[in-house]
């Protein structure tokens, strides 16, 4: 499975920089100098490869040199263009805690007393933190539960289960 680690916003200044947003947890290891990241253009099949030749933090964004890009023309080529890993070639996470998005992803949702409420459909990473978009087993609609400890006390990817323990009315269609 592909998973996207950067997506190309714009060019930056004239000899070929990218200024790439970051959708990684491990920006210096992805974009590390030597790196190689397959890429490809939105609505595009041709997967390319580019070699990270350097990679500086700046304004919240990295900025980017790739091989064989050398001046903003060929960098403004490249906007949209969503860099990206597979997920095999990850290694597993050394936290028991800590789950990449994939591997949420389809995880069955139930109440601690066993009751189905659905499956996880996406994580969606907010401001106020993360997310798990659950479509609902009875009425197919989304529901939206803070991934915290307190509301998801188990996560068992070998069970392939989520067990929530919701507040009042985090349930309710209204």
């Amino acid at each position: 499975m592909e998973l996207v680690v950067g997506r190309v916003a714009k060019s930056h200044g004239v000899r070929g920089e990218l200024v790439v947003e970051v959708r990684t947890d491990e920006p210096e290891a992805r974009f590390a100098v030597g790196n190689t990241l397959r890429g490809r253009l939105p609505r595009d099949k041709q997967v390319r490869d580019f070699t990270i030749e350097s990679a500086r933090e700046h304004s919240g964004r990295l900025l980017v040199f790739v091989a064989g890009v050398q001046d903003r023309t060929a960098a403004d080529a490249l906007r949209g263009l969503l860099f990206f890993v597979n997920s095999e070639d990850l290694p597993p996470s050394a936290d028991p805690d800590e789950y990449y998005d994939h591997e949420l992803e389809g995880l069955t949702v139930q109440l601690t007393d066993g009751t189905l409420v659905g499956t996880v459909r996406e994580v969606l990473h907010s401001a106020a933190g993360e997310l798990l978009s659950v479509q609902a087993a009875e009425d197919k609609r989304e529901i939206l539960i803070p991934f915290v400890t307190a509301i998801v006390p188990t996560v068992s990817i070998a069970d392939r289960l989520v067990v929530i323990d919701p507040p009042e009315g985090l349930l309710d269609p209204e």
